[in-house]
């Protein structure tokens, strides 16, 4: 909680203090409270921005958990561990509360200073997004006494979103350097037809697509983007620096000697990235291409995923050395105590999507190819993960051969008399059998290395009350199969609870 308020604490600091970016035209500054709650006006200052959310509602849903205060995504997709129909709080419905600020300064004719800061907030408790920390209170506990555990790119920083800045130009475009989105993300807020919404849509929820392979990676941290827009074409291209320690491995190890944790030797830097997008506009059709490129890409795994030491009392730290597969003796090489757990893989993503319009109906698609590979570098024991979390267990080979992902959406939206919009929406995950040998089977021990399926349906309608403020209900159902429906790698029997999963919420949205 201390955390929490510090970092809302920062967030206020560089509200009062910083020059941010305004991506779009800013309305005019608002003149008064009923200005501000009946149109769309903006909170300016001298050329500050101060914009964000608030999305809150009540859910039903047919085999959830516990809800916890660290987890924003809700609880509308099916989930391995959950067990029971349940109401509850339903947060961050059709966008992510929060608060930010943007905004730009010119210093000659055609050039800008730009900066942008935007951070995530709980509406159910206050606090900052952490996905991390939701597996964290979860660590030691019996299946039975899990709340929501999830994985995601916000890990209680206080700028979860995106911290960033840049100059920008007219002309030849805009270069910004920080914590940004990544250009998959950019992609799936422009082409889902629910926007993104953790409790209607997939990969939004998910992040996966977004991400290029895994939800951590829908945001960079340490990255350099470029855009560039000429008539009706428009390029992107972004880099990530190295920013984590790789953690540690032994030489002695390597010589054929026994490895201890008092011999450990810091590793490289980790988790470089790179991406590509190239689109356009021609007439009532949009579309664009994007690739992606992330190494070392980690997913953490909930608490049911980790190793056996997890038990209640007992170390949650990996009994092997991840980089050179000899076994660790001696004390735990980091505290376990507020470390994950994960999987670590070398991504790659290819993506497409398109939106044409056909007044009052908008129609979307699209489609991602994903390959992961076990890391060319792997990451050892007290290796660094987002927000500060270290990892103090490992699995680099996590893969016996190539996995293939392949993710494909489709939906429409129409609207209703301007002011109600009706939008449906289908997602569909498959996956490869990437298990060796690739017998899959029950009587074989069915793995979460089989091929498997992921679908979510969905259909909500959003009513505006006013141009800020607006209502909405809708219906979510989610079902796995196969290896997808598996909950432990490499380990056969333990599937999902149950399957699926039936989410109706309604809930209502301030946005300023």
């Amino acid at each position: 909680m201390r955390k929490a308020f510090l970092s809302i604490a920062a967030i206020g600091f560089l509200l009062s203090s910083s020059l941010t970016f305004a991506q779009q035209s800013t309305p005019d500054p608002c003149k008064s409270g009923h200005e501000l709650a009946t149109t769309d006006c903006s909170l300016t200052w001298h050329g500050i921005t101060l914009y964000g959310a608030y999305d809150a509602g009540l859910g039903w849903v047919s085999h959830g958990l516990p809800e916890n205060g660290y987890n924003y995504e809700g609880a509308s997709l099916v989930n391995r561990n959950g067990y029971q129909h349940r109401f509850l709080v339903a947060p961050n419905n059709l966008s992510q509360t929060g608060v930010g600020i943007r905004g730009k300064e010119e210093f000659l004719p055609g050039w800008a200073v730009v900066f942008n800061a935007s951070s995530g907030i709980n509406p159910q408790s206050g606090l900052l997004a952490n996905a991390s920390e939701t597996d964290i209170i979860n660590n030691g506990l019996p299946r039975a006494s899990y709340s929501y555990a999830i994985d995601g790119a916000r890990a209680g920083q206080p700028f979860n979103d995106e911290i960033y800045g840049g100059i920008s130009s007219e002309q030849f475009g805009t270069l910004t350097f920080g914590r940004q989105r990544a250009l998959g993300t950019d992609a799936m807020l422009l082409y889902d037809p629910a926007g993104g919404s953790y409790a209607f849509s997939y990969i939004g929820y998910n992040g996966t697509m977004a991400g290029g392979g895994d939800t951590e990676n829908s945001r960079w941290d340490d990255a350099v983007k470029y855009r560039l827009t000429y008539g009706p074409v428009h390029f992107g291209a972004m880099y990530k620096f190295a920013d984590g320690s790789g953690g540690c491995y032994s030489a002695a190890a390597a010589l054929g000697n026994p490895w201890a944790a008092t011999n450990c030797t810091p590793e490289y830097a980790h988790n470089s990235a790179y991406g590509f997008n190239l689109g356009g506009n021609y007439q009532k059709l949009s579309a664009d291409f994007v690739a992606q490129h992330y190494n070392q890409a980690i997913s953490v795994l909930n608490p049911l995923l980790g190793p056996e030491s997890q038990a209640t009392g007992q170390s949650f730290q990996s009994t092997t050395d991840s980089i050179d597969t000899t076994t660790i003796t001696g004390a735990n090489l980091i505290n376990p105590a507020n470390t994950v757990y994960g999987i670590v893989t070398d991504n790659y993503g290819l993506m497409f999507a398109a939106k044409y319009t056909w007044d009052p109906v908008k129609f979307f698609v699209g489609y991602e190819y994903i390959w992961q590979n076990n890391p060319h570098n792997p990451l050892g024991v007290g290796a660094s993960d987002q927000g500060g979390y270290f990892m103090s267990g490992v699995e680099d080979n996590n893969l016996d051969n190539e996995k293939l992902v392949n993710i494909w959406w489709m939906g429409a939206k129409y609207t209703y008399h301007k002011k109600t919009d009706f939008t449906f929406s289908w997602y569909q995950q498959r996956q490869n059998d990437f298990r060796s040998p690739p017998t899959c089977s029950v009587a074989d021990g069915f793995r979460s290395s089989c091929a498997g399926t992921l679908n979510e349906g969905s259909l909500y309608a959003d009513y505006h009350f006013t141009k800020r403020w607006d209502g909405f209900a809708g219906i979510a159902y989610s079902w796995v199969s196969g290896g997808l429906a598996i909950a432990i790698p490499h380990k056969p029997g333990v599937p999902y609870n149950y399957d699926n999963n039936c989410a109706p919420t309604v809930g209502t949205r301030f946005a300023f």
